[in-house]
Order: C-alpha cells, then sequence, then structure tokens
C-alpha cells in the first residue's frame, strides 16, 4: 500500500510550503495506513465548501488544499463566459476573504488572497479575524462576485473550512459547487501557481457598516433588558458589544474564561452551545441576568437562554419570527424555514397575512425561497441559525448570531417593559396556535450501508403508526417535494398536528431524524407542555424500534 501512495506523498512534499505538514508527512513516509489515510481520499468540495482535520495531504485542511481550492475558484471567476453568467458590468472579478481565529485561519486566508490575485481577481481581505455573517454581508456591500470564509465553525479544535458565497452574499448551491469542485480537481502543482502580493486590505469600515446595517432591524425603543454573554472563545465578542453599544443596549457581561479568541477552546469540550456543558459558565453567570446569550466561534448562530433554561432554535425561531412580523408591514414579506424545522412558522404567517415557504436543510436554500415578487425579512433553521430583517429586507443573506442576539435583546426588553419575560411569550403562542414541541434523534453507525439499508426499508414498508400516532401520509422528497430540489429523505405526517423527518446527514456517519407533536392548550401551558413531552419520549422510543439501529 505504502508503495501506492508514497509517489503521491512525496509529490505533495515537494509542493507544499508549509513547514509543519511537510514534517509531519516525513514522519508518516513509512506509515502504510496513515498515507493511506490521508492520500486514499481527498476532501469534496461542495456546497459547504471544504471542512475537515488539519493536517498533510488531500484528505486533511492544509495550505495545499486550500490554494488549490483558491484556484478552482479563480478559474470559475475568470472564464471566457464568466461576466456574461454571473452579470458582471466588465471591471473583471473580485473577492472578498473573511477568517475566523481557528489554527492557521489567517494563513489560509493570505493564501487565497495570492493565489486569486495571481489569477487576475481583485481580492479584499479583513482585517484581522472576525464573525462569518460580516463576510456575508461584505459580498454584497462591496458588490463583490464571491465570497470565501475561511472557517469550521463549531467543529473540534483540529478541524478547519472553507466556505464559498456568491454574489448574492449567500452560500453557493449546486451546479456551481460541482463545477468550482471539477475547476479545482484540474488544478496542478501549487508550486507553479502564480502568486500575487497586490490585494486591499479592509479597515475596520467593513464592521461599522456591518454595525450601521444591524441598527435598521426592528430594534424596538426598549433597551432595558440586561445580559450574560459567551463567544465560546471565538471571535463573536468585540462585534458583538459594538453592536449592542451601537443599538442603544448595555452591553452583556461576558464569561472572562471565555472572552478572547482561541483556537484550543479549552473550556468546553466542543465549542457548540447545543452540546451538553457548553453553556454552563454562561448560565451560571446569568443567574442575575434577564437573559443568557451565546455564539458559536464563527458567530453565525445565536443560543438563547432564560430564567436558567435553554430555549430550542424552534422556540427562539418562532419568538423572532413574530418579533419581526409585528415591526415590519407589507403583503409581499416572506418568511421562510427549513422541512425539518418547527410547522409554527407557517400558523404564525397565516395569522400575520404574509407569505410563508419550505426549504431544504441549510441555509444556502433559505436564501433561495421564494419568487422575485417576494420581500424576504426573516428565515431561521431549528440549529440556532437565524436570519433577520426589516422592512428593506435582510441586511445579511446567512445565518447572523450578532443580528440575531440584538432582535433577541429587542424582544426581551419589550416584555421586560410589561413586567413578562421570553417564557411568557412563548406561553402566549402556545396558547394561540398550540403547543409545538420538537425533538431529534441521531444515531451515528461505523458502517454507512446500515443508513441505506433503514431508508430503503422506511421507503418500501413505510409504518402505519409512530408513537401512538397514526401515520397519515408519507412524503419522499428524494423526488422533488413541492418544488424543492430533491433530497434523501422522508416526512412522516401523523395525526393531531405531528411530523417526523428521516433524513441521512450530510457531513456526518448519522441518521437524524426531527420529530414534531402539536398539544392544544385548553388548559394549562404546562399541562400542555407535560404532554407534548411524554408525546415526543414516546415518539422517540418507538421510531429507534423501527429503524432498528
Amino acid at each position: 500500500m505504502s508503495d501506492v501512495y508514497r509517489p503521491q506523498a512525496e509529490e505533495w512534499l515537494a509542493q507544499d510550503p508549509d513547514p509543519e505538514t511537510r514534517e509531519e508527512l516525513r514522519a508518516l513516509l513509512g506509515d502504510e495506513a496513515a498515507l493511506a489515510e490521508r492520500f486514499g481520499a481527498k476532501l469534496e468540495f461542495g456546497t459547504a465548501g471544504l471542512r475537515g482535520e488539519l493536517g498533510a495531504g488531500p484528505n486533511r485542511m492544509n495550505r495545499v488544499t486550500v490554494m488549490r481550492a483558491a484556484a478552482g475558484l479563480a478559474t470559475v471567476l475568470t472564464s471566457e463566459d464568466a461576466a456574461e453568467r454571473f452579470e458582471r458590468p466588465g471591471n473583471g472579478a473580485s473577492v472578498v476573504i473573511g477568517y475566523d481565529a481557528r489554527h492557521k485561519s489567517d494563513v489560509f486566508a493570505e493564501d487565497s488572497a495570492a493565489v486569486l490575485a495571481g489569477a487576475g481577481v481583485t481580492v479584499h481581505l479583513m482585517p484581522r479575524p472576525l464573525p462569518t455573517p460580516v463576510l456575508a454581508y461584505a459580498v454584497r456591500f462591496l458588490g463583490a462576485d464571491a465570497g470565501v470564509m475561511v472557517t469550521a465553525s463549531h467543529n473540534p479544535p483540529r478541524d478547519n473550512g472553507y466556505k464559498v458565497y456568491w454574489g448574492d452574499g449567500a452560500q453557493i448551491i449546486p451546479p456551481l459547487d460541482a463545477e468550482i469542485s471539477q475547476a479545482i480537481d484540474a488544478v496542478g502543482r501549487i508550486d507553479e501557481l502564480p502568486r500575487g502580493t497586490d490585494w486591499n486590505l479592509l479597515d475596520d469600515g467593513i464592521v461599522d457598516a456591518y454595525l450601521h446595517a444591524l441598527s435598521r432591524l426592528p430594534l424596538g425603543t426598549a433597551r432595558g433588558v440586561s445580559a450574560a454573554y459567551t463567544p465560546l472563545h471565538g471571535v463573536g465578542g468585540e462585534v458583538l458589544a459594538r453592536a449592542f453599544a451601537w443599538s442603544g443596549f448595555a452591553v452583556p457581561d461576558v464569561v472572562a474564561e471565555q472572552s478572547r479568541p482561541d483556537p484550543d477552546f479549552p473550556t468546553v469540550a466542543f465549542p457548540n452551545p447545543e452540546e451538553p456543558g457548553a453553556m454552563d459558565l454562561a448560565l451560571d453567570l446569568g443567574k442575575d441576568h434577564d437573559l443568557v446569550i451565546a455564539n458559536d466561534p464563527d458567530a453565525d448562530r445565536c443560543a438563547v437562554a432564560v430564567g436558567g433554561r435553554m430555549l430550542t432554535g424552534d422556540e427562539v425561531g418562532a419568538l423572532l419570527a413574530e418579533h419581526v412580523l409585528r415591526h415590519t408591514s407589507g403583503p409581499d414579506r416572506l418568511v421562510v424555514t427549513t422541512i425539518v424545522s418547527s410547522s409554527l412558522l407557517g400558523k404564525i404567517a397565516a395569522a400575520h397575512g404574509v407569505r410563508y415557504a419550505e426549504s431544504l436543510t441549510g441555509f444556502k436554500w433559505i436564501m433561495k425561497a421564494g419568487t422575485d415578487r417576494d420581500r424576504l425579512v426573516y428565515g431561521y433553521e431549528e440549529a440556532l441559525g437565524y436570519c433577520v430583517g426589516g422592512d428593506d429586507g435582510v441586511p445579511v443573506r446567512d445565518k447572523d448570531g450578532i443580528g440575531a442576539a440584538l432582535a433577541v435583546a429587542a424582544l426581551a426588553a419589550e416584555a421586560k417593559a410589561e413586567g413578562r419575560t421570553l417564557l411568557d411569550l412563548l406561553d402566549d403562542q402556545a396558547r394561540r396556535y398550540g403547543l409545538h414541541a420538537t425533538a431529534q434523534l441521531s444515531v451515528r453507525v461505523a458502517d454507512l450501508s446500515l443508513i441505506t439499508d433503514a431508508m430503503d426499508r422506511l421507503r418500501a414498508t413505510p409504518p402505519d403508526r409512530l408513537g401512538g400516532r397514526t401515520v397519515t401520509g408519507v412524503d419522499d422528497l428524494s423526488a422533488g417535494l413541492g418544488g424543492l430540489p430533491p433530497t434523501n429523505g422522508l416526512r412522516f405526517r401523523l395525526s393531531e398536528g405531528g411530523r417526523v423527518v428521516v433524513r441521512p446527514s450530510g457531513t456526518e456517519p448519522k441518521l437524524k431524524c426531527y420529530l414534531e407533536v402539536v398539544e392544544p392548550v385548553t388548559g394549562s401551558v404546562a399541562g400542555a407542555r407535560m404532554r407534548a413531552d411524554t408525546a415526543l419520549t414516546v415518539l422517540r422510543n418507538d421510531l429507534a424500534g423501527v429503524l432498528g439501529l
């Protein structure tokens, strides 16, 4: 096996500009299994770009992998028909590059700038590690053709990634991802690529422009709210503090141990606010505050807790939706969520007389929902991602944990002015629309064929009942339901308004199941919540048995 991969490893060594990965790879030249793991496969570029563990070889994130990606992107942007295809006015291609504070993010960003500039692309480089939504905003603000964000979001410390945005400020979707991937595959040795040095280093004006855009969100006039906050060792802290001050809110108290960017994330097992234990320090600090807010390390997600209770993504999503709709106007307003998020947003949209759409999972699809006649004012997904807009539309065409935190603070301040909390507002929604409770079941496997077999079984013989509820219909999402692009998933519609969506994870060896039950509130909300919790437990256990994994 080493005879197969050693020549590839030696060719890699000859062009790798990074002394750390060269040293790592030299030490592995006699290790057959290690070379096979690094050279027997490669990181595949898709709609989420690239993401993987740092290290040498094509199956790792490193300077060679990143420079090849930049060269492939440059090929697409500078192709003969690019100006016509991408509706460019004729001044040449331009790209904005941002990066977080993970290991080697700054190096990967500068390598990308050098390769793109060497290909004749105008490059704007962010002045320092900044949140992902600042990059997404900058693409449209600067009129760029594309954006690159070097980040692995809330992945473990040894990972990094490479996300690509297009000129509309949203993440790329098919078939553009495949075109860029093919261009990457055609790139030769990276030490033969022309590298430029003439790029535009942006200053803090780009952050000011982003903050000005956020200040125009529907934030009301109430400001009397106190918050505890953690950036989870990421890059959100400084920008969030400035955003709060800019918009007239008291700057949140920050968890000191997690306040500064640290790529090793030393106080948490995983830097994801959804993971057990990640919010413990913030919850402790927040005992004397109205709110607890957290961003993930690149600050595109936002977690919220009130009174020591973590709110789910669907709960925050429903609260923010109604807040936005109360503070905007017009029948052309559009709100969007994903097929795996709660169905409550559809009821909220109907009650407010606005348009509603569902998309596939991921903000790249949320941003493409609706028609040219629609004005997107709000989108969310259950995984703590929110895009908040106003009458002018959305300033960031991606999930934005900073803008969401501002909107949550505004909503909490309005409630507090009336002697209430976000928990009271959740109870109001339950009385108005029924209590919508959601949960997940994720099954990790060692053999991916088990997931394929389980999906095949569910398609061939779908269950008649789940969790004691009748299955009233089955939607096969691989058929492109309701005009959506085809995706490998099944949706089981249940009696009494419930549903289950089952789909393979796109990034991990998991089968992911999204559960929802709806309980009418005929007495107390607390009673309905207890019934819903019981129903979700029964549904989860029953579904686990049906899957047989």
